[in-house]
C-alpha cells in the first residue's frame, strides 16, 4: 500500500516523530523487484540536521537520484548532496519532481542544474501539459508518449496509456519531437565517441533504443552529463518510467565494482554503513556486501578492531520489517545481529590474511571513508531521577552507536552529561526519542555554540617534569615550538638536528606524545573548546631511564596546555551557509535583520515573486531564527541552514561570548 509524505504514512518514514513531523529523519533500506531487476534503495533525509545520514547512504550506493523540486530548481541542500555524491564518485540521474505545481518551470531547472552544479543536463522527458493540467511526458529519444488519467480513476497510477509517435505522424507536433530527438542524438554523440561513430558512418536513422541507452549510460557512469526525467510523485505520474531509468542508465554492483573485487570469489568484504536498534534494543547492522557470500552463523574478521565477530541473524530489510534469509551474496544490501564492536564504518572480510591483501594491494579499494562532521550545538542532559541514570546511560549508548554525528560526553568541572548534535532539531528528535523508545523524560539545558580554539601566534615552550611515585623516578624534558596552520594536527613533526638526536627517537615514545598532544588539544584555555588548526614540531626530548610512558604522554600534554596558555589564543565561531525564500515584498525587512546578524550576502536570486537569498552567518545569530523570521515575514517564508566553517571572531565578539559562557571578563 502507498502511503503520502505529508499524511505521515509512507512504507519508508516509519520512526514516529517522521511520521509527527511529516519529514525524513533517518536513512531506510528497502529490496524489491522491478522487471526482473533486484533493486536496493536507501530512502534519505534532505534536512541538513541528518546529512550524515546521507553521507554514510552514498558511502555504499552504486548510483543515485537526486530529486528536484521542478518550481525551485537546485537548492542549498542539493548542492551539499551534490557534493557528497561526487566525493564517493557515485552516477547520478535527476529527476524534476511536482510538476503539477504551477510554478513548474523546466527551463529554469536546467540552467539551475548547469550553473550551480557544474554539470551538462540531457532533458529525456518532455512534459505534456502544464500545471494542474500535467497528465503525462514524452520521451523524443524513443518517440514514445506516456499518459496518465487526470480524473481520479487510476489514483496509484499504475495504468497508463503508452503511445508509440512512430505510428502517428500526423501528429502536429511530431515534427517539433523529431526535431527535439535530433538534438538529443547530438548532445550525446558529442560526449560519447562510439555513438559519434556510428552516427557518422551509418547515419541517424540506423540508430536504435539499444545504441542510445547504453550511450547515455556511458555517459552517466563517467558524470560527463547527467539524464534529466520529469514526473509528479504525489499524482503518480511518470514514478514507472523513472524506475525505468534507474535499471538503464544507472551501473550494476558489477559494473560499478569490477575494477576493485572478483565479484565471484567466494571471500567475503562488507562495509558496516549504519546500526540501529530493534524493540529489544539489540543491535541490527546495515552492511553492504562487496565481494563474496556472508551466511547466518559466520565469523567475519572486523579490520578496524582486529578481532572476529560472529553473525547472528541474516535479514532482508523492509524498511522498519526483516525478512530472514540464509544467505546473501555480493552487491546487495543486508542486516546483520550479534555484533557487538562493529561500528558505522568498519570492514568486514572472511578472514585476516584477505583484508591484508586487499589493503596491501589497494589501499583505496572502498574510496575515501565515511565523513563523521562535527557537531555546532550542545547542552546539558539530566534525568527526571537518579533512579533513571542508568537507563538513560544505556539510552544515550544505543543512540550514539546508531548516529556518529550525536556525541556524549560526561564533564566531571561541573558534574554533567554533555550531548551534542548537528542542530536545533536534531538535539529536539534525540530527546523525543529518549522519551518515546526508552520512557524517559529527561530535561535539557539551554543550547549553547559548539565554538573552537586556536593560536594567535607562533610560541616556544620547554617543560621538565621530575616526579616520582612509588619509588620509581620519571623523567621528561621536551620542547615544542607551535603555530597556526589550515589544517588541524594529524602527529607531531620531528625536527631533527645534529644536537637533538631525535632521528633516533624510539617509537613508543613518539606515540605516547601524540597521545598527549591530543589530549591536551580537546580542550582550549579559553572556553575549554577543542584546539584546531594548529601546528606542533618537537624540538627537543630528554627521557630518564625507567620513566613511563604514561608519565612522558603527560608530560606532553602539559607542554602543549603550557604553550597554549602563553599564546595570544582566539575563538572560533561555527559560521552557516543560510538560504531563504521570501516574497519580495518581505526582502527589505530580512536583509536589513540579516545585517545585524553579522551575516555576508552571497548571492540574491528572484524566482518568480520569491527572492532567494543566500548568506553566511555565525551560528550564534541564529538561535530562535525560525520564529524572529515567520514574525518578520507574517509565516510567508522558507530556509535552510548548513555548516560552512569556523572563523575567527572580533575581540569585541570574542570578550562578549567569554562573558555570556563564564560570567567573568577575559584577563
Amino acid at each position: 500500500m502507498m502511503g503520502e509524505v505529508h499524511d505521515g504514512d509512507t512504507v519508508m518514514d516509519y520512526m514516529i516523530q517522521e511520521r509527527e513531523r511529516g519529514i525524513t529523519i533517518s536513512s531506510a533500506a528497502i529490496t524489491f523487484q522491478w522487471k526482473n531487476h533486484k533493486i536496493n534503495l536507501i530512502d534519505t533525509p534532505g534536512h541538513v540536521d541528518f546529512t550524515f545520514e546521507v553521507e554514510r547512504s552514498l558511502s555504499v550506493l552504486d548510483g543515485a537520484v537526486v530529486i528536484l523540486d521542478a518550481s525551485a530548481g537546485v537548492e542549498v541542500q542539493t548542492l551539499k548532496v551534490w557534493e557528497q555524491a561526487n566525493r564517493y564518485g557515485v552516477p547520478s540521474i535527476i529527476y524534476l519532481n511536482k510538476l503539477d505545481k504551477p510554478a513548474a518551470d523546466i527551463d529554469m531547472c536546467l540552467s539551475s542544474i548547469k550553473k550551480k552544479l557544474k554539470v551538462k543536463p540531457l532533458l529525456l522527458h518532455t512534459p505534456v501539459g502544464k500545471g494542474k493540467e500535467f497528465e503525462g511526458v514524452v520521451e523524443p529519444l524513443f518517440l514514445k508518449k506516456h499518459l496518465w488519467s487526470r480524473k481520479g480513476i487510476e489514483k496509484d497510477g499504475v495504468n497508463f496509456l503508452s503511445q508509440d509517435l512512430s505510428c502517428n505522424q500526423e501528429d502536429s507536433n511530431f515534427k517539433l519531437i523529431m526535431e527535439e530527438r535530433t538534438k538529443i542524438i547530438e548532445n550525446v554523440a558529442d560526449l560519447d565517441d562510439i555513438l559519434a561513430d556510428k552516427y557518422l558512418t551509418e547515419g541517424i536513422e540506423c540508430l536504435n533504443t539499444v545504441d542510445l541507452q547504453s550511450a547515455l549510460k556511458r555517459i552517466t557512469v563517467k558524470k560527463i552529463a547527467i539524464p534529466v526525467f520529469c514526473g509528479s510523485s504525489y499524482k503518480n505520474i511518470a514514478v514507472q518510467l523513472l524506475m525505468d531509468a534507474i535499471v538503464a542508465y544507472l551501473p550494476s554492483p558489477c559494473e560499478r565494482n569490477r575494477d576493485v573485487f572478483s565479484l565471484d570469489t567466494d571471500e567475503l568484504c562488507a562495509l558496516a554503513f549504519k546500526i540501529i536498534h530493534n524493540k529489544n534494543k539489540e543491535p541490527l547492522t546495515f552492511l553492504r556486501l562487496y565481494s563474496g557470500c556472508l551466511k547466518s552463523g559466520q565469523r567475519v574478521y572486523n579490520k578496524g578492531k582486529g578481532i572476529f565477530e560472529k553473525v547472528g541473524k541474516l535479514m532482508v530489510p523492509l524498511a522498519d520489517n526483516f525478512k530472514e534469509v540464509p544467505f546473501s551474496s555480493s552487491g546487495n544490501i543486508v542486516v546483520a545481529t550479534g555484533f557487538k564492536e562493529v561500528v558505522t564504518g568498519d570492514l568486514l572480510f572472511s578472514s585476516g590474511s584477505y583484508a591484508s591483501k586487499i589493503f596491501s594491494e589497494q589501499s583505496d579499494v572502498l574510496g575515501p571513508l565515511i565523513q563523521v562532521p562535527d557537531p555546532v550545538f550542545f547542552c546539558t542532559i539530566e534525568p527526571p531521577s537518579v533512579g533513571f541514570q542508568k537507563r538513560l546511560e544505556f539510552a544515550l549508548q544505543c543512540l550514539q552507536r546508531e548516529d556518529p554525528t550525536f556525541q556524549v560526553e560526561f564533564d566531571e568541572a561541573i558534574g554533567q552529561t554533555i550531548i551534542m548534535g548537528m542542530g536545533e532539531l536534531h538535539i529536539d528528535v534525540i530527546k523525543e526519542r529518549i522519551r518515546v523508545e526508552y520512557g524517559i523524560n529527561v530535561y535539557l539545558g539551554p543550547l549553547q555554540i559548539a565554538y573552537r580554539e586556536t593560536l594567535g601566534k607562533i610560541v616556544e615552550h620547554t617543560h621538565v617534569l621530575d616526579r616520582a611515585i612509588s619509588g620509581s623516578k620519571h623523567f621528561a624534558k621536551i620542547t615544542m615550538k607551535l603555530y597556526p596552520q589550515k589544517s588541524s594536527l594529524k602527529h607531531i613533526n620531528v625536527i631533527v638536528t645534529k644536537d637533538n638526536n631525535l632521528g633516533k627517537i624510539r617509537s613508543d615514545y613518539l606515540k605516547a606524545i601524540n597521545e598527549g598532544i591530543k589530549s591536551a588539544l580537546n580542550n582550549g584555555p579559553l572556553l575549554s573548546f577543542p584546539v584546531i588548526d594548529v601546528g606542533i614540531d618537537l624540538l627537543w626530548l630528554e627521557v630518564g631511564k625507567g620513566t613511563s610512558l604514561t608519565m612522558l604522554s603527560a608530560a606532553a600534554s602539559q607542554c602543549v596546555m603550557a604553550a597554549l596558555r602563553k599564546s595570544e589564543m582566539c575563538l572560533l565561531e561555527p559560521i552557516m551557509k543560510l538560504s531563504i525564500g521570501v516574497n519580495k515584498g518581505y526582502a527589505g525587512r530580512v536583509l536589513n535583520d540579516l545585517s545585524q546578524k553579522r551575516s555576508q550576502i552571497l548571492n540574491m536570486e528572484l524566482r518568480d515573486d520569491v527572492e532567494i537569498i543566500q548568506a553566511l552567518t555565525p551560528l550564534s545569530e541564529l538561535r530562535g531564527y525560525s520564529t524572529q523570521l515567520r514574525a518578520l515575514t507574517s509565516g510567508t517564508c522558507s530556509f535552510t541552514l548548513e555548516f560552512s566553517n569556523y572563523q575567527k571572531m572580533e575581540s569585541s565578539e570574542q570578550e562578549k561570548t567569554i562573558l555570556e559562557v563564564t560570567g567573568f571578563h577575559s584577563l
